[in-house]
């Protein structure tokens, strides 16, 4: 039988994503929401997680996609009521809360699943695939892309704890630690912060590499035009492009087949999610954040012009 699964925090990520992904799975099926300000239409609905879980006591599963700074108190209470958990990136606003859900859902026997959606991207596994055997020279990311358009007045990711351009910028950082064949550190950031703001419109990386490859970043969020979220790759057997969030992948310009159709980012975290409740684990890697985390560290903060929406 399907899981019975409820989502928290009913919004633009959940409406674009989640709702569809769960209504086309086998694995799951909707059985409550709890959002302070909408609905699902034929779905029980609660302005909170602690009413649904009081009064659906069949719901056995929780998908939390608030923003990052709520998500804790949801997710450890979805936790000691017994519940499996699926947190949407970022998976919280620090990482020893994090940390903490993880040791809660070890001692409690539950499932508890860090996504990285852009890691389920189509062509992901076999850029990494084929970047595992090469010496690697350099890598460059550009992320860019416009706030106005893909965040449209969403205010809590100009608050602290939204992580501002790293609320895209994450989702390169967890493209980057699947492909990349050795560990990284960061070494220098330069974040530009609006002055009127809590978190960075823009931002510079560099990583340190053992192997001496260069490593470099740049997410940008006031971006005209087409989004770019490409990742380019020198290396001794040429070059390589990971482009459109890694949905497509060429070497030396030439495009590869990526082979039989994927399902989706989303479906294929709900899968994996199903798959990992089925075997007992929990999946919380939390590289991508703590490249995150330590740009906030060592970054040097440069302020610019306000934004306004």
């Amino acid at each position: 039988m399907p899981h019975q699964i409820a989502i928290v925090g009913v919004g633009k990520i959940a409406r674009d994503q989640h709702l569809p992904a769960i209504s086309a799975s086998p694995d799951f099926d909707l059985a409550a929401t709890a959002s302070r300000n909408a609905q699902v239409g034929g779905v029980p609905a609660y302005n909170d997680l602690a009413s649904l879980l009081e009064a659906q006591d069949h719901v056995s599963c929780v998908s939390l996609c608030t923003p990052p700074q709520v998500r804790y108190g949801d997710a450890r209470l979805a936790l000691e009521a017994g519940r499996h958990v699926m947190l949407e990136k970022p998976p919280g606003a620090t990482l020893s809360e994090v940390q903490d859900l993880i040791d809660l859902a070890a001692a409690k026997g539950l499932t508890l699943y860090a996504t990285w959606h852009s890691r389920h991207a189509a062509a992901v596994a076999e850029a990494k695939a084929w970047l595992a055997d090469k010496a690697i020279h350099k890598l460059d990311i550009q992320w860019k892309e416009d706030v106005r358009y893909w965040h449209p007045g969403q205010d809590w990711i100009w608050q602290a704890g939204g992580l501002g351009v790293f609320d895209p910028g994450i989702n390169a950082l967890s493209v980057l630690t699947e492909i990349y064949p050795r560990a990284l550190h960061l070494s220098r950031a330069e974040l530009r912060f609006p002055e009127n703001r809590d978190t960075p419109v823009a931002a510079d990386l560099t990583f340190y590499d053992a192997g001496g490859a260069q490593v470099t970043a740049a997410f940008d969020w006031l971006h005209a035009g087409p989004p770019c979220w490409d990742i380019h790759i020198e290396t001794d057997a040429g070059t390589a492009l990971l482009s459109e969030g890694g949905a497509t992948f060429a070497i030396g310009g030439n495009p590869t087949q990526i082979g039989a159709e994927m399902p989706g980012e989303y479906p294929s975290l709900y899968a994996r999610f199903a798959d990992l409740i089925a075997t007992g684990q929990s999946e919380t890697d939390l590289s991508p954040m703590r490249h995150v985390a330590d740009a906030f560290t060592v970054g040097r903060r440069t302020v610019v012009a306000p934004f306004e929406w």
